[in-house]
């Protein structure tokens, strides 16, 4: 079974950067697809980055040339790496593992303009 818990959201002013990191324990995390989701206020849970077991990346166009979605290379960790932040980003990021599937609790993100 696979646990994951985010850290490192946070109130930022608009054009900041913030990193979000999600840990996972169970050793199949490391040959597993990953991704990254985030709810908005009155929005519906929306798909941000995906990583496959490649390496492969994927991204919402609404974050293309801001964001990157990484993992460190004992694959226990991944990033999104958040760049020129947009009030529009506010949310909560949830960290998604393919294994389960299974969701992380949550981080929020405020982006204040």
């Amino acid at each position: 079974q696979v646990q994951l818990v985010e850290s490192g959201g946070g109130l930022v002013q608009a054009g900041g950067s913030l990193r979000l990191s999600c840990s996972a324990s169970g050793s199949i995390f490391s040959i597993n697809t990953m991704a990254w989701y985030r709810q908005g206020p009155g929005k519906q849970r929306e798909l941000v980055a995906v990583i496959n077991r490649g390496g492969s990346t994927n991204y919402a166009d609404s974050v293309k040339g801001r964001f990157t979605i990484s993992r460190d290379n004992a694959e226990t960790t991944v990033y999104l790496q958040m760049n020129s932040l947009k009030p529009e980003d506010t949310g909560v990021y949830y960290c998604w593992s393919v294994v389960g599937p299974t969701w992380g609790q949550g981080t929020q993100v405020t982006v204040s303009s």
